[in-house]
């Protein structure tokens, strides 16, 4: 595995570890804090921008008890400043005394700045059983 696919992986678990520990300020760290940033959760609309994605992560995170997030990676792409993450998400969620499992497929693009790898769009889209 080259570096930069190793940088990039470790970008992506780095978002998954932040979502299963429902740790926004290790969110923050992931996210790009720039206006194009784009987050689609599963059946929700788009949202643009760190602020309004940042709410949403903070309202998901308010709302559950607990998460289990393990991820499959299908494929993972790196063209010049940009690399993108294509996998399933299953998730074991415990919400309002309920437990849910779901999966998702999602696509992750981060973007290279400063030498570091940043999320610049995550979408979950819902796969049904």
């Amino acid at each position: 595995m080259t570096n930069e696919r190793a940088e990039v992986l470790a970008a992506n678990q780095a978002f998954y570890q932040a979502f299963e520990k429902k740790d926004i300020d290790a969110m923050s760290a992931v996210w790009s804090q720039g206006t194009g940033s784009l987050c689609i959760h599963p059946g929700r609309n788009v949202l643009r921008g760190w602020q309004p994605i940042r709410v949403s992560w903070e309202q998901i995170f308010r709302k559950t008890k607990y998460l289990e997030v393990e991820i499959d990676i299908i494929s993972t792409e790196i063209r010049n400043e940009i690399a993108y993450v294509i996998l399933i998400e299953n998730i074991l969620q415990i919400s309002g005394g309920r437990s849910v499992q779901a999966q998702s497929m999602a696509t992750n693009i981060f973007e290279r700045m400063a030498s570091s790898w940043y999320l610049v769009h995550h979408h979950g889209s819902p796969l049904m059983r």
